[in-house]
């Protein structure tokens, strides 16, 4: 080999894989780079071995680069307010993926530190299907055999699921149901039962810090977490919004309208109920045609910002299926996620915040799915659940 042999072969072996290229083109390249710089490496050495009056066996690796493209689970979003999932969902692993598992134990044999979730298990006619299970911070499944509380109702006989979201209280420590005439707390670190008589069909559960607040149509009841004792309260319990858990007993409750020609935002006194501000929630900020069209679901408060499933305008239809997380303190819509038209028509309720700020909903066919508004970012969490999920907060 001469001289300018040699130095063609160097210059080949420092070639760069340029990063604009897509992953299974520079998967290829890049092995075919390698390929060149073990044999250049290994034919300079030769020489010099040769020259040198030494002879070596040298054997280049074998090893193959992936031949498949490594495909993203995230699909971000970073610049735009509207958002989009991915077509295919990736499920990494997660301490609630095991909420949909059969129960083990039951919570009178073993009480939980503290509850994840609660998961009532629903059949084909939308009726329970069995005992509500309890998903503890060890990864074990119990369930309930201390109270089986019955399908709320309304003044019409309309029945729903007793297992919501928002009827575990945000420390997993406490379920709060509704029922006519009365509300039942218990105590799941104890396995213990309360029940708080009240009067009418009581349907929905919020936890407000110190207090359970409780109601149905026409009234709402705040109820305190250690003496049970209840006094009225004028907000409604359809549109207030379940309050972050960080923001202490005085922090104000927001209530949002949810029908088109009343979409605003309400901050109230925690303790009065008095009103302190009405804002409309407007979606400047979304690409025309996209706005809320109206919400549906429990809202829920992380810090600044309010999360809740909702119909949308799209670029696509009206009434699309989606969720709206706005300012809450202007009611500015900051980011939607576009869950597009071929769902089930309220299918992706909103269950609450996770820690790291990203959004759980129900996400049908997968179950539960983690949505970061920051980046885009959409993956599963549980795949098919057939029932009903509430969560920590």
């Amino acid at each position: 080999m001469n001289e300018q042999d040699l130095r063609q072969l160097l210059t080949v072996s420092v070639e760069d894989v340029l990063p604009s290229q897509p992953a299974a083109a520079g998967w290829e390249r890049a092995g075919r780079t390698r390929r060149r710089r073990r044999a250049v490496g290994a034919i300079a050495l030769a020489v010099t071995l040769v020259g040198g009056g030494t002879v070596a066996l040298l054997r280049p690796s074998v090893d193959p680069p992936p031949t498949h493209s490594v495909a993203p689970t995230v699909e971000p979003t970073h610049a735009g307010p509207v958002q989009r999932p991915p077509a295919e969902l990736t499920f990494p692993p997660d301490p609630l993926a095991r909420v949909g598992n059969p129960a083990t134990v039951r919570l009178s044999e073993r009480p939980v530190e503290r509850a994840l979730a609660l998961f009532q298990p629903m059949d084909e006619e939308y009726r329970a299907d069995g005992p509500i299970r309890i998903l503890g911070d060890d990864g074990v499944v119990r369930s309930l055999d201390v109270v089986t509380p019955a399908p709320t109702r309304d003044d019409g006989g309309n029945e729903a699921a007793a297992v919501k979201p928002g009827v575990l209280s945000p420390d997993g420590r406490t379920a709060a149901f509704a029922q006519t005439n009365e509300l039942i707390m218990v105590d799941l670190t104890t396995a213990t039962v309360r029940r708080i008589p009240l009067d009418g069909y009581l349907e929905l559960v919020v936890w407000a810090s110190d207090r359970v607040l409780v109601g149905g149509e026409g009234r709402t009841y705040a109820v305190d977490r250690v003496s049970g004792a209840a006094s009225r309260l004028d907000v409604s319990i359809w549109n207030l919004v379940v309050p972050d858990p960080a923001a202490g007993r005085e922090a104000a409750l927001i209530e949002v309208g949810s029908e088109r020609n009343g979409l605003t935002l309400r901050s109230r006194a925690a303790r009065s109920g008095a009103v302190r501000s009405e804002e409309k929630v407007t979606g400047a900020a979304l690409p025309k045609p996209y706005q809320i069209d109206e919400f549906y679901g429990r809202g829920w408060l992380h810090g600044g910002r309010l999360a809740r499933a909702a119909w949308i305008t799209s670029d696509e239809i009206i009434g699309a299926e989606g969720v709206a997380v706005l300012d809450a303190r202007t009611g500015a819509v900051a980011q939607v996620l576009d869950l597009g038209r071929d769902r089930s028509k309220g299918c992706c309720e909103v269950l609450g915040w996770d820690n790291r700020g990203a959004v759980l909903l129900r996400l049908q066919p997968a179950g539960i799915a983690r949505w970061y508004p920051e980046t885009g970012e959409v993956t599963g969490v549980v795949r098919d659940l057939p029932g009903v999920v509430a969560l920590a907060g």
